[in-house]
């Protein structure tokens, strides 16, 4: 037995429903990006993702307002054309939830988590000291599906490593230095502390 879902008969909220509570885990972006005056803000996002090496680009899926206009990190990273992923470690998960609630525009949420915003070596946009990495971005592409939701594509630019998080010599990064945290469905995280290796098959 199994279930089927037609997605061409399913409500915008019924097909997330589905996609967030399989598509698992998500990374976690938290974003810093700066407005016109300069001022930070940062927001966490798990529609995000790796795509390409050569040129070394990654994308964030921004859900727009219901009203349809840009959230602030949409809104900056079109004005400004850069932005800066950070990589969620379980350390600072309590923090990027704080920087995730409503807050209105101007207000500094790295502040408000008690995160540490370091200037950027190459973009405008701040890294977060905390963070076991973060990745420097200008704006690549800016994909619009539809009116609700933008695919950013944006070509890193310059990266930051905590201590001992990456051997310079060899480029490995070390899983567990990272500790990074996912998202699944709802409200529900995960660590991805629990690993094991599989070769690729030979032939």
């Amino acid at each position: 037995m199994s279930i089927s879902f037609d997605f061409a008969t399913l409500s915008e909220r019924e097909r997330y429903k589905l996609m967030i509570g399989t598509i698992i885990p998500r990374p976690i972006a938290l974003v810093t990006t700066v407005d016109e005056e300069g001022r930070i803000n940062a927001a966490p996002f798990s529609f995000f993702n790796c795509l390409s090496a050569d040129p070394p680009i990654l994308a964030l899926g921004v859900e727009n307002h219901p009203d349809m206009s840009f959230k602030d990190t949409a809104h900056n990273i079109r004005m400004t054309e850069v932005f800066t992923v950070n990589i969620v470690s379980f350390s600072i998960a309590e923090a990027m939830h704080v920087c995730g609630a409503k807050y209105p525009r101007g207000v500094d949420e790295l502040k408000e988590a008690g995160l540490t915003a370091m200037p950027g070596e190459k973009v405008g946009s701040p890294w977060i000291a905390e963070a076991p990495a973060a990745f420097e971005c200008r704006r690549h592409v800016t994909l619009e599906l539809g009116k609700s939701r933008q695919v950013i594509l944006g070509e890193i630019v310059f990266a930051h490593y905590r201590d001992g998080v990456v051997d310079p010599e060899r480029f490995h990064v070390d899983p567990a230095a990272v500790d990074a945290i996912a998202r699944l469905g709802g409200d529900i995280c995960s660590t991805v502390r629990d690993r094991f290796e599989m070769l690729t098959p030979k032939l």
